[in-house]
């Protein structure tokens, strides 16, 4: 039998909410995972990508990582991994750096043994290069076989990539897809193949309400998927219905019977009532001890006036000026996703996403444009030849920009980052472990 941890969507590095705080938590979670890992004398930790936030980690960040990686080399278990899409650079990654440092395997096509099983890596792939991608893994004689890769599969919700590609144009028959970019634990099976996400050691968003944990996946006859719990920062989620006449004093009462000390707490207001300032509430919070305090209020006030006020059409300002700019057709083509599509506010972040990874190998979408010049009749017209004066963006850029957090952050927009995707509709665990990692629980019909 193999049993190995499978987690991954570790994140190290992001400092949410801009406090040095919430950054250490993401690394103090990874290391969780691999003195656990150590404890419980596993075969192997199999990572599936995104280990950073982001291609840039700080020195800070690195020698953490490094530091966790050799208390599990001392325990004698290997750590497994592939390359997201948060983390990736254009040649040498970061995991090569720590493969040469004999603390990691970056899997690829060869099989990579460990007891009973054969472990494959398929790093992250942007979509434009999926339909020519070849899935040349080489024999294997192992009993077992899995997939680590990272990226959004069908057959869930969210997926945007067929899990059955894989399973069925690979000439290896994998009893397991192990699986990052979704935050959310889930799984599924494709024909015979498991499918399964681990989800994230950290919240990072405010959407990610679960408990978060890893899996435990068992290669013994049959494949064998259960949940584990880890310890983080905790977070409280206040949901404040306010009726006819209630205002600010209402959600200081609700959010007034949490114990909020050292944790990030995050207030929804829905219903009807008076309108609040969030900083009121947030104040409130912070004066109880709260490390981060967001309120996020989803009512619509009508705005009145008793004036007749005239504007200038703002948008087409703003067409106008963009058409100065002179940008290039991909970048056009992103700000009128953002700025005047009917994408809904909470999927504008996975459709930028999915653009730039339409476009992101062809050089010519990022040419800069020849800035639009009036005519004499005042028309302008875009321009698509490149402009010499400005070379284009690295079209193998395939990280994200955006940061997940919640939607106050204009900055740390979510994950749905590839990373912070809708939770889907599957129900969660019927059991999760309790939050010291101790019990551990099957998922069963998840």
């Amino acid at each position: 039998m193999t049993r190995v941890i499978h987690t991954g969507d570790t994140h190290i590095g992001y400092q949410q909410y801009h406090r040095p705080e919430r950054r250490e938590d993401f690394l103090d979670a990874f290391r969780r995972v691999l003195d656990d890992a150590a404890a419980d004398d596993v075969d192997a930790v199999v990572h599936a990508g995104d280990l950073f936030h982001d291609r840039r980690p700080s020195l800070q960040d690195i020698l953490g990582t490094l530091d966790a990686l050799r208390t599990l080399a001392a325990a004698d278990v290997p750590f497994l991994a592939v390359v997201g899409n948060h983390e990736a650079k254009r040649d040498a990654q970061w995991l090569d750096l720590f493969e040469s440092l004999g603390l990691a395997v970056r899997l690829d096509a060869s099989p990579h043994v460990v007891g009973n099983t054969a472990f494959y890596g398929l790093d992250f792939v942007p979509r434009s290069q999926r339909d020519a991608l070849e899935y040349e893994f080489e024999d294997h004689d192992a009993d077992h076989a899995a997939l680590v890769t990272h990226g959004l599969f069908q057959p869930f919700d969210f997926g945007e990539w067929d899990a059955r590609d894989i399973v069925e144009g690979s000439p290896v028959e994998f009893g397991a897809l192990l699986l990052g970019d979704n935050h959310k634990a889930d799984r599924a099976q494709v024909a015979d193949t498991w499918v399964t996400y681990c989800g994230s050691t950290e919240r990072a968003s405010a959407d990610e309400r679960e408990d978060r944990g890893y899996n435990i996946v068992e290669f013994d006859g049959d494949v064998g998927i259960s949940r584990r719990g880890i310890e983080t920062r905790e977070f409280v989620f206040v949901d404040v219905e306010l009726g006819d006449g209630e205002g600010v004093e209402r959600v200081r009462e609700q959010a007034g019977q949490y114990d909020v000390e050292d944790c990030v707490v995050i207030v929804t207001v829905e219903g009807d009532g008076e309108r609040i300032a969030p900083a009121d509430v947030e104040s409130f919070l912070a004066e109880r001890g709260a490390l981060v305090a967001r309120v996020t209020d989803r009512r619509e006030f009508e705005t009145t006036s008793e004036y007749d006020v005239s504007f200038a059409d703002p948008d087409e300002a703003v067409r106008e000026r963009v058409r100065e700019l002179g940008l290039s057709r991909a970048a056009r083509d992103i700000d009128e996703t953002i700025r005047a599509s009917k994408v809904a506010d909470s999927n504008v972040t996975a459709e930028v996403e999915s653009r730039v990874r339409d476009v992101v190998d062809d050089a010519e979408a990022f040419a800069r444009a020849e800035p639009d010049i009036e005519t004499d009749a005042g028309d302008t017209s875009d321009s698509e030849e490149p402009s010499a004066a400005e070379d284009p963006p690295d079209p193998e850029d395939t990280s994200d920009s955006d940061s997940p957090d919640d939607e106050r952050d204009s900055e740390e927009a979510t994950d749905s980052s590839p990373t912070d995707t809708p939770p889907t509709d599957t129900p969660p665990e019927e059991a999760v472990a309790n939050a010291d990692g101790e019990d551990q629980s099957t998922w069963g019909d998840f």
